[in-house]
């Protein structure tokens, strides 16, 4: 027996080839059916309708308009306007009262459109995305973020503010500190800036919402300075992922001591080797596996084009090794800290580039 969704579908076929003006009898000889099977098939009465979905049955516990409208009125009450069906319950149980079940009564909330914030404080903040933001050299996006290194002191720590540039990966500024607060981080900017020679309105500084990220000293700073600050959303790390994938290069390589810091001058001693490490030897898997330091001058460019060319002359040596291109060795002209989604509206200008 032919399923219900193929008959449909040869009947169909049949019907369009009919239109057409193809003769009934030749269309289902190519179909290879017998005419009459199609025209049987066309009856309304050969087309069975499940009944199940014409079953209309409300349940014979169902609750009436009257225990609906009491339900609505005891969960809209003085008493427990502000508190969900979760502690409603309890209490009215206490007193002997009984209504509906919890679910039900988050049920009836729900078709009255009332379940929403029932709390006397504040809702919750809807927090959007951050701007997308692009690099297309350095000096331009930094990110930056303060993280800790244990010493010998349980519950003490010393506190590590590095700032990298997101264009090239390089660490672009660090310091090591006994504590975490605006003032320090602002005269680090500072530094940033005269030695990198950044002048006014080029740089955004991209963070996350701690407190030294917020202090008054260091948003004094950024204004003075012309630099544009950018933040992610509270306790959002995915916000700030470059920072992110650095301290776990920092703190999860082989290089990273096993035994906490004994002293706030051994930990920077260990950070000033870790930084010289990582801008001009570690090979970054990002940027095509330069160091950042090349990157951030310029000659990952040049770096490039000779594997480019290596890579090429291997090829016309021997074609036959060779079954698709050659690894891809471009450089890679921006960079970008929280794209949008690709399906947003293309119209519509979603990134800001920095210049």
């Amino acid at each position: 027996m032919i399923p219900l969704a193929e008959r449909i579908h040869l009947l169909t076929l049949f019907n369009e080839a009919v239109d057409h003006g193809a003769h009934k009898a030749k269309a289902a000889e190519v179909m290879g059916l017998p005419l009459r099977t199609l025209q049987r098939w066309q009856r309304p009465e050969a087309v069975p309708v499940d009944g199940r979905t014409r079953r209309q049955q409300a349940p014979s516990n169902r609750l009436s308009d009257e225990e609906r409208a009491r339900v609505l009125a005891v969960a809209n009450s003085d008493e427990f306007k502000d508190k969900t069906p979760h502690q409603i319950v309890p209490i009215l149980a206490e007193r002997g009262e009984y209504y509906a079940s919890e679910s039900t009564i988050y049920r009836i909330l729900r078709d009255a459109k009332q379940v929403t914030h029932r709390h006397a404080c504040r809702a919750p903040v809807e927090r959007s995305k951050p701007k997308a933001l692009t690099a297309t050299a350095p000096k331009q996006l930094v990110s930056w973020d303060i993280t800790y290194l244990t010493s010998l002191v349980k519950g003490q720590f010393f506190y590590l503010y590095l700032f990298m540039d997101i264009f090239s990966r390089k660490i672009v500024g660090w310091q090591v500190y006994e504590q975490e607060n605006s003032e320090l981080a602002a005269d680090l900017v500072k530094d940033l800036c005269q030695r990198e020679g950044i002048p006014p309105h080029q740089l955004v500084l991209h963070s996350d919402n701690g407190s030294p990220m917020k202090g008054a000293t260091l948003l004094a700073t950024l204004q003075q300075l012309g630099i544009a600050p950018s933040r992610s959303r509270p306790s959002v790390s995915n916000d700030n992922p470059y920072s992110e994938s650095l301290f776990k290069t920092l703190k999860y390589g082989a290089h990273y001591p096993t035994q906490p810091f004994a002293s706030l001058i051994a930990a920077r001693e260990w950070v000033t080797g870790f930084v010289s490490w990582y801008n001009h030897e570690h090979r970054h898997s990002r940027i095509q596996f330069v160091t950042p330091e090349q990157r951030h001058t310029g000659e990952d460019r040049a770096i490039l084009t000779q594997r480019q060319a290596v890579y090429e002359a291997a090829k016309a040596k021997k074609p036959e090794r060779w079954s698709r291109n050659t690894r891809n060795w471009d450089w890679q002209p921006e960079v970008c800290l929280n794209p949008d989604k690709p399906n947003n509206n293309a119209a519509k200008k979603t990134d800001t580039t920095v210049h």
